[in-house]
């Protein structure tokens, strides 16, 4: 099976699906299961998935987000320039507004993303390396980033949508009068 990654289908699905999501994440706080079950679910969806996608054709989390640098990312990516740390952190980062200590770049995109492939791909930040963290432990605790991040990854969306496929069975849980009841957080 081909999966979609169209970036204008995936963010109409997004704003279609916005009740049925949050819904659908209330549903997995709640559910029944232990969360190494649960993480062995997702990871073994992810897998399959993330085989099938190659990000250097997308590179839409370069394009629309600013991770957030700690400051042996923030060593690391400049050593991998070949510039001193202070330098490449008074030329392209910013403070954290709300993550003291952290930093993010001054600019959107990537000012190192270039034909959709990071320049610095060896040395790139530890967020950047690990996103879209689907394949860490404890899944459910990172639940509303899974939920911001449907719109703009095709893995997570693939992700998510055969999540609700396997563990989310009842087709009419949309119409039911429960589905208020797990969008009251």
């Amino acid at each position: 099976m081909t999966l979609k990654i169209d970036l204008q289908f995936i963010a109409e699905e997004a704003l279609e699906k916005g009740d049925e999501n949050v819904a659908f994440r209330s549903f997995l706080k709640n559910l029944d299961m232990r969360s190494r079950d649960l993480d062995a679910i997702v990871h073994e969806i992810y897998e399959e998935v993330s085989a099938q996608i190659d990000c250097t054709q997308c590179a839409n989390c370069c394009k629309v987000t600013r991770p957030v640098l700690t400051q042996q990312d923030v060593t690391r990516f400049a050593n991998g320039l070949a510039i001193a740390p202070p330098i490449f952190l008074e030329t392209h980062l910013i403070p954290h507004d709300e993550r003291p200590g952290k930093f993010k770049f001054n600019a959107q995109p990537c000012p190192f993303l270039a034909d959709d492939l990071c320049t610095n791909y060896a040395a790139r930040p530890q967020v950047c390396s690990s996103f879209p963290h689907l394949h860490k432990k404890d899944f459910r605790s990172r639940l509303w980033n899974v939920v911001f991040n449907y719109e703009l990854c095709p893995i997570v969306y693939h992700v998510y949508e055969q999540l609700k496929r396997e563990l989310w069975q009842d087709d009419d849980f949309l119409e039911d009068d429960d589905f208020l009841g797990y969008l009251e957080w």
